[in-house]
């Protein structure tokens, strides 16, 4: 499966990156291909480009504030979790994709 990803905290530091590592570690794990944008005080990093929305066939939020630019995502089936489940259930998260 192809995954695309967006975590975000209100803050923008340490939870967005450790969400956006487990979800990759797992996916990968997982036999999954996945790339996760972060949003926070840095901004938009690793932005997620038209084309590889597209192609994903699933979207995880995985954040505890607002997404950004959320209209690139519409018509995609979207799973939607607060931050700290993403980091304490990976595996989990990516199963609601299914």
């Amino acid at each position: 499966m192809k995954i695309v990803a967006v975590t975000a905290c209100p803050t923008g530091i340490a939870h967005t990156y450790m969400a956006a590592e487990k979800l990759e570690k797992t996916a990968k794990t997982l036999g999954h291909q996945i790339k996760v944008e972060t949003q926070g005080a840095m901004g938009l990093e690793n932005e997620l480009s038209r084309a590889e929305i597209q192609a994903a066939d699933g979207v995880i939020f995985a954040v505890d504030i607002e997404v950004e630019q959320r209209e690139r995502f519409a018509g995609k089936k979207v799973v939607t979790v607060p931050v700290q489940e993403a980091i304490k259930d990976p595996k989990g998260v990516i199963a609601k994709l299914g």
